[in-house]
């Protein structure tokens, strides 16, 4: 984004020259720009975000283009790791009324997203990955879509410093190879996934292949999907 283009959503969002100037401040300080006005552009909506929480990144609009085309109006949604909330609450907008759970570890995560979610009926939870979900949920959840961390702890420096000073590390950090809670995702699934049900999680392109080997090794049928576009990678695992 240009600065022009920043100047202007600051000068939008400010209701007075003493809240602008605060918010400069913040902006300069390098505090990310969704966070410093509140609110993030996804999927051609405005999603809650607050200091503290990770920012929902464009690319991620093609996890929920993937979701949408597998969801149906009514369908039981997970939306693991959520983060704000930005995938369910974009997957509900497109898809009609849906019984969607989304689920993060993280307490300021979980306060967002239910700014989110709990307007368009949906349900927030907190806990680490499948604990924090209602126990009546296993076994008859049709989706589970995941954003889940996947960066190499190694790398984790290398990322700009809005995303590793600004974000919590749990959001970010996926373990030595980046890989960590896709295994644990995976594991799990299948005893939440109804028969025919499907996990969608978010990758890299150099991860991909490895993404979808644990998901095959947890007995799903795993294929890979790429947008150019959005410099994206999805890895879908159906039962």
């Amino acid at each position: 984004m240009y600065a022009e283009d920043e100047a202007q959503l600051l000068l939008s969002a400010a209701a007075d020259a003493s809240q602008l100037g605060s918010m400069v401040a913040l902006r300069l300080s390098g505090l990310p720009l969704e966070q410093v006005v509140g609110w993030a552009a996804f999927c051609g909506q405005r999603i809650s975000v607050s200091p503290g929480v990770f920012v929902p990144r464009r690319r991620t609009e093609f996890l929920v283009r993937l979701a949408a085309a597998r969801a149906f109006p009514g369908a039981v949604v997970v939306d693991m790791c959520c983060g704000s909330g930005a995938v369910g609450t974009a997957l509900v907008n497109a898809c009609g009324p849906l019984e969607l759970h989304a689920a993060d570890v993280e307490p300021a995560a979980v306060s967002c997203a239910r700014r989110n979610v709990e307007p368009l009926g949906g349900n927030v939870h907190q806990g680490d990955l499948f604990a924090a979900l209602p126990p009546e949920l296993r076994g008859n959840v049709n989706l589970l879509v995941a954003n889940a961390p996947y960066v190499p702890t190694d790398s984790i420096g290398l990322m700009p410093p809005e995303a590793r000073l600004y974000e919590p590390h749990v959001t970010l950090d996926g373990g030595a190879d980046g890989l960590d809670i896709q295994r644990r995702l995976a594991s799990e699934a299948p005893y939440w996934l109804m028969p025919g049900g499907s996990l969608l999680v978010e990758t890299s392109e150099d991860q991909a292949e490895a993404s979808a080997e644990i998901l095959e090794l947890c007995g799903f049928a795993a294929s890979v999907e790429s947008s150019e576009d959005l410099d994206a990678t999805v890895v879908i695992g159906t039962q």
